[in-house]
């Protein structure tokens, strides 16, 4: 992608207010051109880097989140009261209802509770003392696309389904690999998640491992995971690939980089490694 059109979509994303989840739909229907895939992704990079700066809006003192929510139901507001007031104020409706939870047992035991507390409070709902606020806090869940437990999930298991698809590939093309749990079993810490048993060449580029990544690839984050991640494999294995299946910036990627190739799909163009060409020097 670009990054004119990405830049595009970031401004019109800051400019949104309201649920990610219709920012979304407003993103598709806008760039019909643009996967869906890649649009979500953006918009919940946007909303990391979002929420990096929205701790004051949160926690601030001032915002009294739980009295909100009391007066609207005093005022005889239909159910989904909280996800109303996220949109309102621009924040994922799970942090919300979590900080409304704070809110609810702090005044209730006079006292900070703790994080831990709230979190299973946020798992099981039943356990929460007032019903209505308890089936508030559900719909929160229910509705935070990209907040809470149930989009974490989501996402984790999005994640193995491209590393699933990825070893599938793998299979049907017959080259030889070893996953990440086989690596960390021999004691490595930091492991891609392939690890061909032998080398392959995509263009010339020699590829000893490759990393799936079930997301688009922002300037930002592709910086963060070249620091944490690919130069420890390059130390490791060698030069790799990485795959953002979702997409990335075209500006990330340097044509002299010697270290890893970066593709939105699995390469097509392989050139195998030929036992023959070994034994002619020995």
């Amino acid at each position: 992608m670009k990054k004119k059109l990405y830049d595009e979509i970031v401004e019109d994303i800051s400019k949104y207010r309201g649920l990610t989840r219709d920012c979304a739909d407003m993103l598709i229907k806008k760039y019909p051109k643009v996967s869906s895939e890649s649009l979500h992704s953006i918009v919940s990079s946007e909303l990391t880097n979002r929420l990096k700066k929205s701790r004051n809006l949160l926690y601030g003192s001032r915002h009294n989140y739980l009295g909100l929510f009391r007066t609207a139901q005093k005022n005889g507001q239909p159910p989904g009261i909280i996800v109303r007031i996220a949109s309102d104020v621009n924040l994922p409706p799970a942090l919300l209802a979590r900080r409304i939870l704070e809110q609810y047992y702090q005044n209730a035991q006079e006292g900070k509770v703790s994080r831990s507390t709230i979190s299973r409070l946020l798992k099981d709902t039943g356990l929460i003392e007032d019903m209505d606020l308890a089936y508030e806090i559900s719909l929160c869940i229910l509705y935070d696309d990209r907040c809470g437990f149930i989009s974490d999930a989501f996402c984790a298991e999005i994640g193995r389904e491209y590393e699933v698809k990825l070893q599938n590939i793998l299979q049907e093309h017959k080259i030889s690999y070893i996953t990440e749990d086989d690596l960390r079993s021999r004691g490595y810490d930091k492991t891609p998640d392939i690890k061909l048993e032998v080398p392959i060449a995509i263009n010339g580029f020699v590829i000893n491992w490759i990393e799936s990544k079930a997301r688009f690839a922002t300037p930002s984050i592709h910086k963060t995971y070249i620091k944490e991640q690919f130069l420890s494999y390059w130390n490791r294995f060698g030069p790799g690939l990485v795959i953002y299946w979702f997409g990335f910036v075209d500006e990330i990627v340097e044509q002299a980089e010697k270290k890893y190739a970066i593709l939105d799909h699995f390469p097509e163009n392989i050139t195998y490694m030929n036992p023959m060409s070994v034994q002619n020097l020995i």
